[in-house]
């Protein structure tokens, strides 16, 4: 990478991974991500096939490697697989994953696969069917378990499994989700109740630590904590009878200072930091006939002015409060 191309942030972050939000709607409704009514976005302001890999191609450009897609839900975007398969065209792009809860996986997985997509992160916050259900509002358990079932024999690598925890819901099954991870060709990320819900229930008294979470999977498994790359989002653990998990420590112990992420929004919006409100709105230069270079622009000024993080507010003991729903970011 040229010095001149990287993004780079006020704080010397360099910008690597591109996260983008295909569509914010969803056919779940987690308790901690949705509305109990949400508004969608009309879709003649949703960034089209063409716009996305455009601002992709131009990200890349500037150093990007890596896309993850999501949604709300990804595979509720018509003909995903296309878009797929212009971002696996990228010629610099290294890691094209996607995040989904699972429910269409099993009819798409092999589609996607043949369209370039190489990882797969399903979300999976219980093994008990009615619990599950009860948590995304419905969602049928079966299908989603199809749907990893699908993702390990056309063989996404990585293949993850998300299961965020809240204390009284699922937080007893913590050492059940990570025997999921024994046979090793799975890795199980725990990730820490965040101010993303709809409904904004959010309270610090509902999240179970990352300690908490490493503690109770020792009650039944040794583990051996591995270095964490630099711009991770999760602290590796290896089982020491096979297999890995990952814990997101974004409230007790976010890794901000060395974040590499960008989100793009739906509807064009960069979003710098998860944690922090500010969008800022490419789709008028996109529509607009705007070139390379004013978009360049507006891209590396958007990077430049990314908030500091979670981490800061909570070191000058800000309160944390409801950010934004998050099926309209995908995290």
């Amino acid at each position: 990478m040229g010095t001149l191309r990287v993004l780079t942030d006020s704080y010397g972050r360099v910008a690597q991974k591109l996260r983008i939000s295909v569509t914010d709607r969803c056919n779940f409704r987690c308790q901690f991500c949705m509305p109990t009514h949400p508004v969608w976005l009309p879709h003649s302001e949703i960034l089209t096939f063409e716009e996305i890999h455009h601002v992709a191609s131009l990200f890349a450009s500037m150093g990007v490697r890596n896309i993850r897609l999501s949604g709300g839900e990804p595979l509720m975007r018509r003909d995903i697989e296309q878009l797929v398969g212009l971002l696996a065209g990228i010629p610099s792009i290294r890691q094209l994953s996607m995040t989904t809860n699972g429910f269409l996986l099993a009819e798409k997985a092999a589609a996607l696969k043949r369209a370039g997509l190489r990882g797969i992160t399903v979300s999976l916050h219980s093994l008990k069917p009615e619990r599950f259900s009860e948590i995304t509002g419905g969602g049928p358990f079966d299908e989603v378990i199809e749907g990893i079932k699908a993702a390990k024999s056309n063989g996404f690598k990585p293949l993850k499994i998300n299961a965020v925890v809240l204390r009284g819901c699922n937080d007893d099954e913590i050492a059940d989700l990570a025997s999921l991870a024994v046979e090793g060709d799975v890795t199980v990320r725990f990730i820490e109740y965040m101010p993303f819900d709809g409904q904004r229930h959010w309270d610090m008294d509902r999240v179970v630590s990352g300690k908490e979470i490493v503690e109770r999977i020792r009650e039944k498994y040794d583990l051996l904590q591995v270095p964490r790359p630099a711009g991770s989002t999760a602290q590796l653990y290896r089982l020491v009878d096979g297999g890995e998990i990952g814990i997101i420590t974004s409230i007790t112990q976010p890794f901000c200072s060395d974040c590499d992420r960008i989100r793009l929004s739906a509807d064009g919006k960069i979003v710098p930091c998860l944690f922090d409100k500010t969008g800022f709105d490419l789709r008028p230069l996109l529509r607009t006939g705007a070139s390379d270079e004013i978009i360049l622009k507006f891209i590396r000024e958007a990077v430049l002015r990314k908030a500091p993080g979670v981490e800061t507010l909570l070191k000058n003991y800000q309160q944390l409060e409801h950010v934004r729903p998050m099926h309209t970011i995908g995290g």
